[in-house]
This record gives C-alpha cells, structure tokens and sequence, in this order.
C-alpha cells in the first residue's frame, strides 16, 4: 500500500484584486513620481515622451508579459524560476543583486520623503517663504525680475535637507542625524509591509496602490492652475525633433521603462508564482502598464506646471534653465505647488510626503516575499 504525504498548501494572494494592486503599487511609485520628470527635465521634454512611450509599448509591456507568465507557470520564486533555463539563473541571481542594489537606493530617497513629512507636520511649511539665512539668494515672487534666483523649496531642499556645500575641501562633514533617523524609519517602514509575507503585503497594496493618486490628482489640478502653468506643460510636451537623434535620449527612455514597470528586477516573477496557474493576466497587465505611463504623463504635468510659474515669476524665457535638473527635481516641483495653497497647505503637505514613501516601501520590497521554502529568493 502507497501512504499518500499530505503537502502544504501552495501560498497564492487572497483574491485577484490583491495581485493587480500589489502589480501597481509596484509599478507606480518613485519611478514615476519622482524619476520620470527629472529624466524628462534632463532629455528635452517632450522629445523625451516620444522615445519612451515608444519603448513602453514595444520593450515594457511584452517583457511584463513575459515575467508574469514565467513566474505563474513555474510557481517559484526569481532564482528557482530558472530551473528551466540553468544557463541562464547567473541572469536570475543578476536580478536579485539589482534588487538590493535599488533597496538600498530607494531606501535613501525614502527617508528625505520622510524628512519633508516631519517638516510638513508644524505651524508654517519651511519653505513657503524665505528666510533671513538664506540671504539675496531667495525670491518668493514678490519681485519683478529674480534672474539668478532660487525660490524658498529649492533653496529648502539644498540647504537645509541635503546640507549641500560648494565643495569638500573641508572634508564630507559630520552624518545628518534627521536624516538617519529617517533612513530608519524607512527600514521600520518595509518590515511592517512584509512581517507576514504576502498576507500583509496584500492588504496593504489596497491603499498603497490608490492612495498617490489622490494626491497626484490634487496636486495636478493645483499645478494647473498656477500663472504661466501651461508654458511649462507646452514645453512637456513639444518635442525637439533633432533630439530624436539623438541615442541617449532613446537610451534613456528605455532605462525609465525599465525602472518605471520594475521589469528584469525578478519581483514581478515572483509576485506572479503566487497566483492561480489558470488566471488570465492580459487584462491586468494592460492596466497595469497604462496606469504606470499615465502616471508618468500626469507626474510630468504636475512638475513642468510649476516649472512654467517659475519661469514667469522670475523672467526666464527658457524653462529648461529655471531649476537645477537632477534627482531632486521633484523635490523642489512638488513642494513648490504645495507651498502655493492658500489654506492649510500642510494637509497635502503630509500626504505628498507619505505618497513615494509609502509606493517605495512596497515596490521595492515585496518581491523579495518568498514561499515557506524560503523567504528571500538568494536563499
């Protein structure tokens, strides 16, 4: 006589609804909110969008499909996915290295979220106006022309979050302990999302996936309405046909799909093992991947907007030139739109600051959620 051994019950999410919000949550977050308008800033505006829904739909989305069906056929995590393809598991391990690497990035840019929440939290926004301290440097619009200027959240952000220097001639200088305790924070922040795998990560891809939407709708509808706002949009959005061209602007945009839908990091395999064997993803893959080039397009408005009123309040004809480019693009944009509320700006302040933070914590993460054979898939 056979004994039958009883087998655990495989792990899959709670319902459909689950896996498509943890897909967006994932998808749509910092990639979006806060790297889109900076790489678009950087790449000609509209020359940029061109490229990108170009390789959106012609790289992104099949390689999403791809890493969807290959996680939910074999039911496994990134590097046992692989099993079919042993030449190819340097690739999945590649995967996972990336992964940690990312955690370790977007971790950092968490915590100056997290630093902008804790100043929302008090009387008066800190840089809704400028300060003594900060000299000739600053202008809050009240002048005609403030060329050579900077406005209190750009000035905000270099010189009292970033602490930035002319130079280091003086040595790097003593860590920030705000924001330390930050950075740690945002680690407290992805042990709650992943305590229990994907029971809680689950639950929590409801919120974490509509929740930046309110506020990217508020922020939208803010943006649009400022002086000058459509100046910057138009600018989004007119491509420089020579720039076409040129090969790092197409480069680029592939990069940001890349980053963007969060393709080739192994998290999406692994989300997808978690699924029913028979559920038919077509459908949540296109949601999936127009929300994720909605969001950038909207992230874009909310950030060349503001831009536009920038430009009209201090007289720079060349939008392009009205802010330093880089990774804090966003945190200059968005605090900016939020400073321009007339009543209690610090109820959307808060929000705002919560919202990449809290996209971040569950993006980066939750694919690193194994089955009970293993919780992290370099094990």
């Amino acid at each position: 006589m056979e004994v039958t051994k009883a087998t655990k019950p495989t792990e899959q999410w709670d319902n459909g609804l689950e896996f498509l919000f943890s897909c967006i949550s994932l998808s749509v977050g910092l990639g979006n909110i806060w790297r889109f308008p900076y790489i678009a800033f950087q790449n000609g505006g509209g020359t940029f969008v061109i490229p990108y829904l170009i390789a959106l739909m012609v790289i992104g989305r099949p390689v999403y499909y791809l890493e969807i069906a290959l996680g939910q056929f074999t039911g496994r995590g990134v590097v046992k996915a692989f099993d079919m393809a042993p030449l190819l598991k340097g690739v999945a391990v590649g995967q996972v290295l990336a992964t940690g690497a990312s955690i370790t990035y977007y971790s950092s840019i968490m915590a100056l979220t997290l630093r902008f929440l804790v100043a929302s939290l008090g009387s008066e926004l800190p840089w809704s106006r400028c300060w003594e301290k900060w000299g000739s440097d600053c202008h809050d619009g009240s002048i005609v022309n403030a060329t050579g200027k900077m406005s209190p959240a750009q000035l905000y952000f270099e010189r009292e979050i970033l602490h930035e220097v002319p130079n280091i001639d003086n040595g790097l200088g003593m860590p920030n302990l705000d924001l330390i305790g930050c950075l740690a924070v945002s680690w407290l922040i992805i042990e709650a999302v992943l305590i229990r795998g994907i029971k809680s990560s689950g639950k929590a891809a409801y919120f974490l996936g509509v929740f930046p939407y309110v506020v990217l709708l508020v922020l939208l509808f803010r943006a649009l309405t400022l002086p000058g706002a459509m100046d910057g949009i138009i600018y989004f959005f007119k491509p420089q046909w020579r720039q076409l061209l040129d090969p790092l602007v197409w480069y680029a945009a592939v990069t940001q799909v890349f980053f963007s839908l969060a393709i080739c990091f192994g998290t999406v395999i692994t989300y997808a093992s978690y699924n029913n064997f028979n559920r038919n993803v077509y459908k949540d893959i296109v949601i999936i991947t127009t929300m994720d080039s909605c969001s950038s397009i909207i992230a874009g408005c909310i950030t060349f907007g503001i831009l536009g009123n920038l430009a009209k309040e201090t007289g720079i004809t060349d939008i392009g030139s009205v802010v330093k480019g880089g990774a804090g693009l966003a945190f200059i944009s968005y605090p900016e739109a939020i400073a321009r509320f007339e009543y209690v700006p610090q109820a959307l302040a808060a929000p705002w600051a919560w919202a990449p933070a809290s996209c971040a914590s569950s993006g980066i993460t939750l694919g690193h959620v194994r089955r009970p054979h293993g919780l992290w898939p370099a094990v």
